[in-house]
């Protein structure tokens, strides 16, 4: 039988979200805790990949077991504290934690003033940005179009189209947000575009220029990806 599980955690610590063979990752936490549990390995197809250091807040992972799942309260008693199951539920056998998701959500978070509770989630950009500007060239990421000048170059992806239906910042008391929603994200694709805006908000990129890296499909083009720590993924989306 297929199950979903969501849970959510912080980066800081992790290699990332998936299994890699040369460090600690989110995946190999939770699938160690399953084991401990059912005392059978157990694979986890997650939603989405996190890279090192990205949080979520809300995250997905599908997996198959014959007999019943261990409680999202067992799991917890096992997990670190910085990452928690939230629920454990049966789907239909032909969901799938990835490929069934319907859009996507991401918030880059920045700090104004250095703070030594927000170094590890929110990045600090101590120069005064132009959000009317940033929003006007985050306007243009709207709707279909090829994103490979905002994508890590040499991935295995057979096509870097995506929709982007939600392209905002908004300030708060901590500093800004950045909210972007798709129906699929590229291998650093958020962190590339945000680090991009920051050019548009620094008067060292027009409009027109943040356009034409759009056009270019060239990650040369683009700005440099902004810090991971910033970046959470807040939600995804599936079918009713």
């Amino acid at each position: 039988m297929r199950y979903f599980i969501e849970f959510a955690y912080k980066g800081t610590h992790y290699h990332g979200s998936q299994v890699q063979p040369n460090g600690v990752t989110v995946q190999s936490v939770l699938e160690d805790a399953f084991r401990t549990i059912v005392r059978t390995p157990v694979a986890l197809t997650f939603a989405g990949r996190t890279d090192a250091g990205v949080h979520a807040e809300q995250m997905f992972a599908h997996f198959d077991m014959d007999i019943e799942p261990p409680s999202a309260e067992r799991l917890n008693r096992l997990l670190p504290e910085d990452i928690a199951v939230r629920r454990i539920y049966p789907v239909a056998d032909d969901m799938h934690a990835r490929f069934s998701a319907k859009s996507r959500t991401y918030e880059y978070r920045i700090c104004t003033r250095k703070s030594p509770f927000a170094h590890d989630t929110r990045t600090y950009v101590p120069a005064p940005l132009d959000y009317n500007a940033m929003n006007e060239a985050a306007a243009l990421l709207l709707g279909t179009h090829d994103f490979a000048s905002f994508c890590k170059v040499h991935t295995d992806v057979k096509t870097t189209v995506c929709t982007v239906t939600e392209a905002s910042w908004r300030t708060d008391d901590d500093g800004a947000v950045f909210t972007i929603t798709a129906d699929r994200f590229l291998r650093n694709m958020v962190r590339a575009v945000v680090g991009t805006l920051f050019e548009v908000g620094r008067g060292k990129l027009s409009l027109q220029d943040f356009g034409a890296i759009i056009s270019s499909l060239s990650r040369q083009a683009a700005g440099q990806s902004a810090p991971p720590e910033g970046l959470f993924l807040t939600a995804v989306r599936y079918p009713d």
